[in-house]
């Protein structure tokens, strides 16, 4: 159980980090403009694929995917949803604040500190309950 909740914190990381990253390397593609949708598709396409600073990040977002797709088949759902998702917003903004954006406003700061507490009394929880079917079984 711990060794899944440290794999959901590291996918949230990888999540949360690689965010603000890839809004900040990919705000380029604004500028393409064509007059045929397929052509301007193409050229998105392109731009990404082409563009390391965006695949970079992308890659471990996506590694971030396979890690959480590989803890879901021992983790318990209903502490592996709420650990990564709810994590992952905590780490955004903390990353996102790293990378210059603005700090976080004192009601997002309440929402992070509220996020950390709920995923805390969720992990506790599910420790008790698993540690209370040891001591009965």
């Amino acid at each position: 159980m711990i060794f899944e909740t440290a794999c959901l914190i590291g996918v949230a990381m990888l999540w949360g980090g690689t965010n603000p990253l890839l809004k900040k390397n990919s705000k380029d593609i604004t500028k393409i403009k064509e007059n045929s949708k397929v052509k301007q598709f193409l050229l998105e396409v392109k731009y990404l694929a082409t563009n390391t600073k965006y695949l970079v990040p992308m890659a471990l977002n996506q590694t971030g995917s396979v890690v959480y797709f590989l803890t879901l088949q021992n983790a318990d759902l209903s502490l592996s949803v709420p650990v990564a998702n709810s994590l992952t917003f905590v780490f955004t903004a903390v990353s996102g604040w790293i990378l210059g954006e603005q700090l976080p406003k004192k009601n997002t700061m309440l929402g992070v500190i509220l996020v950390l507490l709920g995923t805390t009394l969720c992990c506790y929880d599910n420790y008790l309950r698993s540690f209370q079917d040891k001591i009965i079984n």
